[in-house]
């Protein structure tokens, strides 16, 4: 029996995929903001996430970085009212394998959620690496010719980012959206800041540099 978690702050809709979900067989557990979705994410392994984006204390999309960043390799699916193109593309990229807005047809919830529960279960995320950079997203671990080095937490995330889509150019935007979803003070200079300590730490040279600025355009890694 498949075990599915649903994270969803409006009860009568999580009532109504709870009731779906659990008659037709799959072992349902049910949170209703961040805290405790991320104590049973942290204790309980499941087969299948639903995601709602809005969360009293934090953001699905939040959530879904932190779980995949972890290791978590149980698909993700979000189930939301944000419905525009960027924000799918922003679901997806942070880690969601699929994108249901609402309202919804249960019963096209059921039909993604056995899709997803078909697919052959994902291998947990490695270690990933740029030149003589390897970042360890379970253990948040990164390593410049076998040295670690010590980031923060924000400067791993977006070293984590530009290893992952290498030569992809992300604009200031971007960046804010994926690495400061849920931070209104967040701005674009916060972003240069925190490029620039990063760079501080991970370039070995000038003139080369891991991290290029596209001027009127954005960062991209050159590997």
């Amino acid at each position: 029996m498949s075990k599915v978690l649903i994270v969803e702050d409006d009860i009568s809709i999580a009532n109504v995929v709870k009731d779906a979900l659990s008659d037709n067989k799959y072992n349902v557990d049910m949170v209703h903001n961040g805290a405790d979705a991320r104590a049973y994410l942290s204790s309980v392994q499941y087969d299948l996430i639903i995601f709602d984006w809005q969360l009293p204390d934090c953001s699905g999309i939040e959530l879904c970085n932190e779980f995949r960043a972890g290791g978590g390799a149980a698909p993700v699916l979000f189930l939301t009212g944000r419905n525009t193109v960027p924000d799918r593309i922003t679901g997806l990229d942070s880690g969601a394998d699929d994108y249901l807005t609402k309202p919804f047809d249960v019963r096209e919830l059921l039909s993604r959620v056995r899709a997803l529960l078909r697919r052959p279960p994902s291998v947990t995320y490695k270690t990933v690496k740029a030149r003589n950079i390897e970042l360890d997203p379970v253990n948040h671990v990164v390593t410049m010719a076998g040295a670690e080095l010590k980031l923060y937490p924000k400067e791993f995330s977006l070293l984590e980012l530009f290893i992952r889509h290498p030569q992809r150019v992300f604009s200031p935007d971007d960046l804010l959206s994926k690495v400061w979803p849920t931070d209104s003070d967040a701005s674009i200079e916060t972003v240069r800041t925190t490029i620039l300590r990063l760079r501080q730490k991970v370039e070995a040279d000038p003139e080369n540099p891991l991290i290029r600025t596209i001027r009127g355009v954005g960062y991209r890694l050159e590997p």
